[in-house]
């Protein structure tokens, strides 16, 4: 152990480390600072462990201990207070926070730009933001905060607007307003405002404790040791070095498991553990669990367990694992589901159509990149455990560890920390299981939090999925027929991958009227990474597909992007490919409508318009439930059991019941827990705001009955539980005479505008959500989404060789920078819906459905060339500081 000694936040600091250290660890484990976050360290990428060294913004994970002694090391906690509270309510009033990770090492770098009086120059910041990644924002709400602060800086400290920097969100700035009828609320905090966004000032610095950041007595840390093959039989595993090895306290392995090893969200296929003298069957699979008294000992621990194989080839290719003589990667096979239907007949559909056209398309592979890599905190709790996760699914999480542990479902409570981002990747268990096991072998508490390379090896993708389609149309292009093969790699787990494909199945036909359908989509078993669920779900890819359909069909009738579509485009009572049909709550012509001129007047652009179903469906049913507990003080405490991961779904359950009682939401407070009173399932298809809206709302009122004959000081105590259940959907293909494959669904056309270079200069987003109960959060999820959608377009992908991701590096994963984000403008369309709380629909997925054939057809509009695979990372779009060519990195696995 050596010291080194240093001034942190003006104070002369000595702190020990060890060799092989890097200075964040140093700040977090030995000086207990926590605002500076590890989002990739020591890959010095993310940006999240921003400090300042001698005044200069610089990287903690890149810095050895030893280059700190005798320097000036301010952290977020160390910059003067004024500045602290002007950035942060910066951020605040512009929205500039979303799950908040990234957002503390943003502010230290707004702090240095501040200083240099260069943050009202959008271009420098946006250069200056070159070093961090934000997954959530887009950037663009950043860029407004940091000129906000600018501004109020120059004035004194004083805000020069207590508003957005760009509140119009109901495109009046392209001659379109709201309805009045949906400008409601209690002053600025109910249903229809922009209420700010729940805790944050304490998000924005740094002081909403993440799992990783949560410490309690006699806590010991645990490390997982990975599978080196994708598929290989393991011999033997030696945990003798391993155990020998300083601060180590246990090594655990599949023998120690006393209840179920498998787990999985749907079907049970997933080890949490893989036993010597079992086959491996992705490289993110747990071999053993290191338990030791500090991080770093753990980490280091777990690179000396030892284990011998017998290497196989691994199955790769999801169409050769459908041959009949290809391995089995699970005992039931290869298919992991199929998803099928058809109305009306497609043959001769297609023989009496004018225009027939054949095409494939196929999509990538692609990391969520949320910026918190997976942690968990377990501790023992009587007799049973408590559980501290990040997860997308309280209840989830709760029956699986019980499972696993062989305990009642009651011994186990699990309560969301803070949540980094998910888009999806945090649905399935990663590290919860094997550190509760951890907690009820050693009765001491535990937390785990894995590196970014192994969280990159352990959670699901994006699928990459191949759709062949063949459509026919009549001579004027109105849709007759479309026949679609989907399928799809969904890598070596079920998780909710075969759901996946059910989505693409059912969304095949987009937004458009097709009288006859034949649909078959393929869930695969590979050795590849699993597939799962990530924001879009399969919409996005179906849609990727139907939107080249419509635009190679236009050019074919001789009409534009937008005639093709108005003439297809669904409406009130007709069928959606799985036949349920349209209701008045149809809001797609509205979103086309809202962008017609803006596209037929542009020299270069793209037009795609998508849907998206709003809750699970598709025979499952959608629960929303609260719990308003009345406490003491005149407080509230709201229990609900879906996850805040960004969305802002705390704010709209505070705004909910401040609409019902006219109650201040400073008196509420917000958790996630697994209490099976407010059991709701996965935090998944956007359906959190829609299904909490209408239970809080119902809960809200009863508390507002008792309002009105009793103080809440004397209602001390009391509970108002309250639910909304949505149990009327069925399975596509289901012969039923009016199927209703899911409770409602949001749509979206989005148009794509290139410069004279062919690069991307705006996007113009009109989404129909039914009603706004937050205009400010609701565009922010579409800005972020659209963010993602255009990475997912032109850059990003997790190539694989041998079932080996090429590269476990964040900078590899071709994330679109501030710099090369362009303008996004949000225009919200509000067709209420005839389910979701006050008329509301889901909108944090479909932001991206039609994102990329938006992309696709700007580029043909530019360079006349068609694309049918993406990324698209061979077009004048693609962003600069994205390699074209990745190069292979080599992994380390």
């Amino acid at each position: 152990m050596a010291e080194i000694t240093f001034t942190l936040n003006r104070k002369k600091t000595t702190a020990p480390y060890e060799p092989g250290m890097h200075f964040l660890e140093v700040l977090r484990e030995s000086c207990g600072i926590t605002s500076p976050k590890d989002g990739c360290a020591p890959q010095g990428y993310c940006g999240c462990c921003t400090i300042l060294v001698d005044g200069r913004p610089v990287l903690a994970c890149l810095r050895k201990p030893e280059q700190m002694e005798g320097r000036e090391v301010v952290t977020l906690e160390g910059i003067p207070e004024e500045t602290r509270r002007l950035l942060a309510q910066a951020f605040v009033q512009e929205d500039a926070i979303q799950c908040g990770y990234c957002t503390p090492g943003i502010l230290v770098r707004a702090c240095s730009l501040l200083e240099q009086g260069c943050a009202q120059n959008r271009e420098a910041v946006a250069q200056a933001l070159s070093g961090h990644l934000c997954r959530c924002t887009g950037y663009g709400r950043i860029l407004d905060a940091i000129q906000t602060a600018g501004e109020a800086r120059e004035n004194g400290g004083r805000f020069a607007r207590s508003t957005p920097r760009h509140p119009d969100f109901f495109g009046e700035q392209f001659g379109l307003s709201r309805a009045p009828t949906f400008c409601r609320g209690t002053g600025s905090h109910g249903v229809g405002q922009g209420a700010a966004r729940y805790r944050g000032l304490d998000l924005a610095l740094g002081e909403k404790p993440y799992v990783a950041d949560l410490r309690v007595d006699g806590m010991l840390h645990a490390a997982p040791v990975l599978s080196a093959h994708p598929r290989a039989r393991v011999l033997r595993i030696d945990t003798a070095q391993a155990l020998a090895m300083p601060g180590v306290v246990r090594v655990i392995t599949a023998e120690d498991v006393p209840g179920t090893r498998r787990v999985g969200l749907i079907v049970q296929d997933w080890p949490i553990f893989v036993a010597a003298g079992e086959t491996t069957r992705c490289v993110g699979d747990i071999l053993a669990l290191v338990v030791a008294d500090t991080c770093f000992h753990a980490r280091r621990a777990a690179e000396q367990v030892t284990v011998e194989y017998e290497v196989l080839e691994p199955v790769t290719d999801p169409f050769a694992a459908l041959e009949p003589a290809a391995p089995p990667v699970q005992e039931s096979g290869n298919l992991l589901e199929v998803s099928a239907f058809s109305r009306g007949d497609v043959d001769a559909a297609l023989i009496a159509s004018a225009h027939v056209l054949e095409q494939t398309f196929i999509t990538q592979r692609v990391e969520h990149a949320f910026l918190e890599p997976e942690a968990c905190l377990a501790l023992p709790s009587g007799e049973g455990i408590k559980v501290y996760s990040q997860g997308q699914g309280v209840h989830d999480d709760q029956l699986q560890i019980a499972a696993v542990l062989g305990l009642e479902l009651e011994q186990v409570e699990v309560e969301l920390a803070s949540s980094g981002g998910a888009f999806g990747g945090k649905e399935d268990l990663s590290i919860q299981a094997q550190t509760a096991l951890a907690v009820q072998l050693l009765r001491r508490p535990v937390k785990t939090v894995l590196t970014r390379e192994q969280s990159l090896r352990i959670h699901p993708k994006r699928h990459p999925i191949t759709l062949r389609y063949t459509v026919g149309a009549d001579a004027e292009g109105r849709l007759l027929a479309v026949r679609a093969r989907i399928v799809g790699d969904s890598g070596a787990y079920a998780s909710v991958g075969g759901k996946v494909l059910e989505r693409a199945a059912g969304h095949s036909c987009g937004p458009y009227r097709v009288p006859n359908v034949d649909i078959e989509a393929k869930a695969v078993y590979t050795n590849n990474p699993p597939s799962g669920a990530m924001r879009g779900f399969g919409a996005n890819q179906a849609a990727f597909a139907i939107e080249g359909m419509l635009d190679l069909l236009a050019e074919k009738v001789g009409i534009d992007g937008y005639d093709i579509r108005e003439r297809n485009l669904l409406g009130p009572g007709d069928a959606f490919a799985t036949g349920q049909i349209m209701t008045r709550s149809c809001g797609i012509r509205q979103t086309l409508e809202a962008v017609k001129e803006i596209y037929k007047n542009a020299k270069y652009a793209g037009i795609a318009c998508g849907i998206k179903n709003t809750g699970i469906g598709n025979g499952m049913d959608d629960t929303g439930r609260i719990k308003i507990r009345v406490i003491d003080g005149g407080q509230l405490e709201i229990l609900t059991g879906y996850t805040e991961m960004g969305q802002g779904l705390f704010t709209i359950i505070r705004q909910v019941v401040s609409e019902e009682t006219r109650l201040a939401p400073e008196r509420m407070q917000v958790r996630t827990v697994s209490d099976l009173a407010v059991l709701c399932g996965m935090t998944t298809a956007s359906r959190a705001t829609a299904l909490s809206a209408a239970a809080g709302q119902r809960a809200a009122r009863r508390l507002a009955a008792d309002l009105e004959q009793h103080s809440l000081e004397e209602l001390a105590g009391r509970e108002y539980c309250d639910e909304f259940i949505c149990d009327f959907t069925t399975k596509p293909g289901a012969q039923v005479p009016n199927p209703r494959t899911h409770m409602t669904f949001s749509y979206a056309t989005q148009v794509v505008l290139l410069g004279e270079d062919g690069r991307i200069e705006r996007v113009v987003a009109a989404h129909d959500v039914g009603h706004a109960i937050n205009p400010l959060l609701c565009a922010g999820q579409i800005e972020g989404a659209v963010h993602m959608g255009l990475g997912y377009a032109l850059s990003e992908e997790f190539p694989c060789t041998d079932g080996k991701p090429d590269s476990l590096l964040l900078r590899d994963l071709g994330i679109l920078k501030a710099r090369d984000t362009p303008a996004i403008d949000v225009i919200l369309v509000e067709v209420p819906d005839d389910v979701g709380g006050y008329g509301s629909k889901g909108v944090g997925e479909i932001g991206l459905v039609p994102t990329a054939g938006a992309v696709a057809a700007a580029l043909h509009a530019y360079d006349g060339i068609r694309r049918f695979r993406l990324p698209m990372d061979d077009a004048p779009a693609a962003a600069p500081s994205v390699p074209r060519t990745r190069r292979k990195t080599r992994c380390g696995i």
